[in-house]
C-alpha cells in the first residue's frame, strides 16, 4: 500500500528513491541519487491528491455517466470508455 507521503513524493518526481517511517513526511530518508523535495512542497502535493472515498466515488459517476450515454446512444469520453469491462 502506498502512503500518502509516498504518493505525493512520486507525483512531484516518480524517480525519487526515499524510505518513510510512519506516513510521517518529517520522517524521510532521501536515498544519495535523490535531490530531497522540500516539506511544504510534499505537503501541497498531498493537499491535491484526492482520498480514497473520492476516487472511489468519481470512478462510480464515470461509470454512471458512461451508462446514461450509452443508454442515450451518445458517444464516450476515454475515460468513460475505460470503466467499461468486456
Amino acid at each position: 500500500m502506498t502512503t500518502d507521503v509516498a504518493k505525493a513524493i512520486h507525483k512531484i518526481n516518480p524517480e525519487a528513491g526515499f524510505v518513510i517511517k510512519n506516513n510521517d513526511v518529517n520522517q524521510i530518508e532521501w536515498n544519495e541519487e535523490t535531490t530531497p523535495i522540500p516539506v511544504a512542497d510534499i505537503e501541497a502535493k498531498m493537499a491535491e491528491i484526492p482520498t480514497e472515498e473520492e476516487e472511489i466515488a468519481a470512478r462510480k459517476n464515470l461509470k454512471a455517466s458512461a451508462k446514461a450515454k450509452l443508454i442515450a446512444g451518445e458517444p464516450l469520453t476515454k475515460e468513460e470508455a475505460d470503466t467499461i469491462v468486456l
